[in-house]
């Protein structure tokens, strides 16, 4: 029977609930497991090792495997329509873990700026044994070499929200494997491997856990890609923590409540600030104009809960006072909480990205990314209009004419 999203999230990963006579998902944290047949625990080693499950309850240690963590994976999977799942400590352990479980392939990346600013500088920086290519999502074909390992993109991109056509992307890309970070829209917004996507990459610090409590990363796709995930994983000690995963896990059921809900409230915020002259763009898929590929609808569901916007200003003192000037609004990295956060890109999440870069793509030294929380919507436009009120006089009014023009 096939059954609703809202549905699946309440009730994947609970696939041994019943036989093990709990209604709760079970913690396990046990840092090793008892191998009385020797025998049995190394072929289990053996295939941890490899990346595959392990066989019967043999364990052996929890580096290569935990029960908490196979749960939430598996939920995660099913809700991303995956065959597999990877679940690890970070966002960035996960994404690193893919670079070097592609090298088998190669040692070349092809990918669309922006995307998170770390993983654009762990790109560049050439860390991991690995060179990129920079392009745009309609020069990919171009930009393919024999020793192209994979492609990488986000969408929404961070932080201008601009979307990328996965399904375009894939085919350009040919038989490269192609990595989408959905991280901005989630499962419940977007399922890039039902456009192609080899695999979708998640910060699950952000909307996947919600509340700003846990941080975690996961990625999703075939066997075989994650299989090679998993093997990095068991070598490298990855393997996110048991009580991450369970908090990860417990949050799911509420997943599309929370999305939805924040979605309404970002579509609001968003009109408000692209018709105040205070504003000098704004950028949001649900303006008119900011989705000229037409993949709300198609590729997303919605278009999310994720804005930014910029000051008429690039001085960094009326930054100061705009943020400082908020009371509910919390100026923060991170996103997808159950509070609204905000912050400048430029000055911080994606300040290890090279000026001339970030302003190539439009990330202005007055761009803000605001990640809009659960509050209600009328206690958040009162707090950006008393910010914005605050440092008006310091601000270049945008003609009125412009109002939902973004850049």
């Amino acid at each position: 029977m096939d059954k609703a999203f809202s549905t699946r999230a309440v009730h994947a990963g609970r696939h041994d609930f019943i036989s093990k006579g709990v209604h709760a998902p079970p913690i396990d944290f046990s840092s090793t497991y008892p191998t009385p047949d020797l025998e049995v625990a190394a072929r289990s080693f053996d295939s941890m090792v490899s990346g595959d499950s392990p066989e019967g309850n043999s364990f052996v240690y929890q580096r290569l495997f935990n029960p908490t963590t196979d749960r939430f994976e598996r939920a995660l999977a099913e809700l991303e329509g995956a065959e597999d799942a990877a679940a690890f400590a970070s966002g960035m352990a996960a994404f690193s873990a893919v670079l070097l479980a592609s090298k088998s392939r190669g040692t070349h990346i092809v990918a669309v700026r922006p995307i998170y600013g770390t993983a654009d500088h762990l790109l560049t920086s050439g860390l991991l044994g690995m060179s990129v290519t920079w392009t745009t999502q309609d020069a990919i074909a171009a930009a393919i070499r024999p020793d192209t390992a994979l492609v990488v993109i986000e969408t929404p991109a961070n932080p201008t929200l601009e979307l990328v056509d996965i399904a375009a992307v894939v085919r350009q890309a040919g038989s490269v494997p192609v990595i989408v970070d959905s991280t901005f829209a989630t499962p419940v917004l977007q399922q890039p491997i039902a456009h192609g996507a080899a695999m979708v990459l998640h910060s699950a610090t952000k909307f996947l856990g919600g509340h700003g409590d846990v941080l975690a990363g996961v990625v999703a796709g075939a066997h075989s890609f994650i299989r090679d995930v998993k093997h990095v994983r068991a070598a490298t000690g990855g393997l996110l923590h048991p009580l991450a995963s369970f908090m990860l896990h417990r949050g799911l059921p509420t997943l599309a409540l929370r999305v939805e809900r924040s979605q309404d409230s970002a579509t609001e915020l968003a009109v408000r600030l692209a018709d105040d002259r205070r504003v000098a763009s704004v950028l949001y898929p649900g303006l008119p104009g900011h989705d000229p590929r037409g993949l709300l609808g198609h590729q997303m569901l919605g278009p999310g809960s994720i804005l930014s916007f910029e000051l008429g200003s690039d001085d960094p003192a009326v930054m100061r006072a705009f943020l400082g000037a908020l009371e509910i609004i919390t100026p923060a990295v991170s996103l997808g909480s159950t509070d609204s956060l905000i912050q400048p890109p430029a000055a911080l999440t994606h300040r290890v990205v090279e000026e001339s870069a970030r302003e190539a793509v439009g990330i202005s030294r007055g761009l803000l990314r605001m990640s809009v929380g659960l509050e209600d919507v009328r206690d958040l436009w009162r707090d950006l209009d008393h910010a914005l009120a605050e440092v008006a006089s310091r601000l270049e009014m945008r003609p009125r004419a412009a109002a939902l023009t973004g850049r």
